[in-house]
């Protein structure tokens, strides 16, 4: 007990020294404070494991996570038919992960009806304007009918459910709906260039097919791809492939994997064979082109034929003369020998 006292007493007769060790016990004793605030706070070394909500009713979803000492968010909902609303469909953190008390669990939940959009009108504008207008509304292209007309690529006419949609009409559609356009092309008919869209999610590969003209035809999933996990998956197979040239109006069927890896590896090779395939395509153009002009100017040098009466000459030799100019020409040669 002396000891202590002794080296007090000691610091004491030095004011700087006790003045430091002071602060050196006060730091001490704030940083154990804050050690033992932040174990309080942050409940650490207690752990919850997240229970697997798929399929229950919201209300007992709730019930279990409030159990668990877990709060719940619903931060998205979609429409399966199959499911009844109010289902939980998806959750993150997934089943069976651990976490701290007090962690919020996302869920996404069936909803029990599908949400009904208006239906805008887009006859009069590209293609590409109509097909931007139906999906900022939350709608799609269910079908491309081109018909004769001098707009090639525009809208004529509009329909949902086989009903025309018209400047005045009020038409409202459930989410997702396909609405059917009528389209133009000069002539009748017109080709276009089939793009590469492997390596898409399924609404890109189709936006990207709309916009050149092209219908999305049959669509296939790999095993274990389902309404959930849909906007996950790419697309690996397509047909018909890249750089072909079809007639506007074509289906091309897809097949989508989750697979990011394998399908990151098809579309690297698809566009290197779309590059070699456009090259060749590009050669071919440009040697036809070669070939007409070629055409046009050997068709521009070859002189114009004799005037309509006199007789045409065959296989470059000169055609015989008239009776009339022949006689005209030994009268001539009479006279100059006698």
């Amino acid at each position: 007990m002396q000891k202590p006292v002794r080296y007090w007493n000691a610091l004491r007769r030095r004011p700087l020294a006790c003045h430091l060790a002071l602060i050196a016990l006060t730091l001490v004793a704030l940083a154990v404070a804050a050690h033992v605030l932040m174990l309080a706070g942050t409940r650490h070394g207690a752990r919850r494991t997240v229970p697997d909500f798929s399929g229950m009713p919201l209300a007992e979803a709730q019930r279990k996570a409030h159990d668990r000492d877990l709060v719940l968010a619903v931060n998205d909902s979609l429409f399966v038919p199959a499911y009844e609303g109010g289902i939980v469909l998806d959750q993150l953190p997934e089943g069976g992960v651990e976490v701290k008390p007090g962690r919020t669990v996302y869920l996404t939940i069936n909803s029990f009806r599908q949400k009904m959009v208006p239906v805008p009108y887009v006859a009069g504008r590209s293609l590409r304007q109509a097909k931007n207008m139906l999906e900022i509304a939350g709608l799609g292209i269910d079908r491309l009918v081109y018909r004769a007309d001098m707009a090639t690529n525009y809208v004529l006419a509009e329909y949902c459910d086989g009903q025309e949609v018209l400047p005045a009409s009020r038409m409202e559609a459930e989410a997702g709906t396909g609405i059917t356009l009528h389209v133009g092309v000069e002539g009748g008919c017109g080709t276009v260039v089939t793009p590469n869209v492997t390596g898409y999610p399924l609404a890109e590969a189709k936006g990207r097919l709309w916009e050149l003209g092209l219908n999305v035809g049959r669509i296939d999933f790999d095993e274990g791809i389902n309404l959930l996990n849909q906007k996950d998956a790419r697309v690996y197979v397509q047909s018909p492939g890249q750089e072909q040239s079809v007639p506007l109006g074509s289906e091309v069927d897809l097949r989508l994997t989750l697979d990011k890896e394998r399908a990151a590896k098809v579309r690297a090779e698809a566009e290197k064979a779309a590059r070699a395939l456009a090259e060749e395509r590009i050669r071919r153009e440009q040697a036809a082109a070669d070939s007409l002009a070629r055409i046009r100017l050997e068709h521009a040098l070859t002189p114009a034929g004799p005037q309509s009466g006199a007789s045409q000459p065959q296989n470059g030799t000169p055609s015989d003369p008239p009776p009339a100019a022949a006689q005209a020409r030994d009268d001539e040669t009479d006279e100059f020998f006698f």
